[in-house]
């Protein structure tokens, strides 16, 4: 590890002291950092049907920077669903150690909450391991490493007065030797469901589950669309109940977009562009590019 991070300190010296032709864009931490353009105070969702108000002591990035960051940097599969994402306010994206919600809208439906005191999820788990175990292939295939998932990191739980759904599962990318966190949660509206998930390590759980409240308090329907406005006559149900969020885009999706991974080498990914720039400087090839190595995952939903 120790002549890993010697190599990075090595070639980023390297890069920084070579000469760029004028229509190579560089791409550094700083570059990134200023890209992000962190947001504060009320803002308007793309979904056009609520308000986001940044709690105290985070800060927002927009969709095209979001998506961004997980796909990018973090190495996620692409999902331009994404509206944005919540992060402390001291952290930074580039960073190892850094956390943060997706905030995401599904437009299923009024999602009836009829079976919430009736779902079993121990025998939800069961099936959702071996779901997530027959989607390995195809996420091998598609380059994404296979997962394990190892069992709830909180098990769920529906607030029927906040219309808010919540749970976490703890899984295990490849052989990391640090297990990944996602956190997610679900807060119902009329037409459909905010889908909030957080990216982080397990290690981090007692850093992320205190905020929770704040995270779903921020997130506000704006009139006419909050869950207590469905009207049977006229609004589409869900095919979804509130078993169905948990596993349901495990079964929909292959497991792709509801599990989401961290990588801790986030300044690996960040030099990937500046090592192709000075190829392309030394050989002179316009058309080189530089296959992306296998990163050690540092864990996420």
């Amino acid at each position: 590890m120790k002549n890993f991070y010697m190599f990075l300190s090595a070639f980023f010296i390297f890069y920084t002291t070579v000469a760029q032709p004028k229509d190579t864009a560089t791409v550094t931490v700083a570059s990134i950092e200023k890209m992000m353009d962190y947001q504060t105070g009320q803002i308007k969702l793309l979904s056009g049907n609520a308000t986001l108000r940044v709690p105290k002591g985070f800060k927002f990035i927009n969709a095209k920077n979001a998506q961004y960051v997980l796909h990018d940097l973090w190495g996620n599969p692409e999902d331009t669903t994404v509206q944005g994402a919540i992060l402390p306010e001291d952290a930074t994206v580039t960073a190892a150690g850094c956390w943060l919600f997706t905030v995401t809208f599904d437009g299923m439906g009024f999602v009836k909450d009829d079976d919430a005191k009736d779902v079993n999820y121990d025998d939800l788990l069961a099936e959702m391991k071996t779901d997530i175990s027959n989607a390995n292939p195809e996420r091998e295939k598609a380059g994404y490493g296979k997962i394990e998932l190892v069992g709830w990191a909180s098990k769920p739980f529906y607030d029927a007065n906040k219309k808010v759904l919540h749970w976490a599962k703890e899984l295990k990318f490849n052989n990391d030797t640090i297990n990944t966190l996602n956190y997610d949660l679900r807060i119902l509206g009329r037409k459909g469901v905010f889908v909030l998930s957080a990216v982080g390590s397990i290690n981090q759980l007692s850093e992320i589950k205190p905020n929770i409240d704040q995270i779903i308090s921020s997130i506000e329907f704006n009139e006419g669309e909050k869950y207590a406005n469905f009207d049977s006559s006229t609004d589409e149900v869900a095919a979804w109940t509130i078993g169905g969020l948990v596993a349901g885009k495990v079964l929909a999706k292959v497991g792709f977009f509801a599990i989401l991974a961290k990588f801790g080498k986030v300044i690996f990914v960040a030099l990937i562009a500046a090592f192709a720039a000075i190829k392309k400087f030394i050989f002179g090839k316009k058309d080189q590019e530089v296959s992306k190595p296998e990163i050690a995952s540092k864990e996420v939903e």
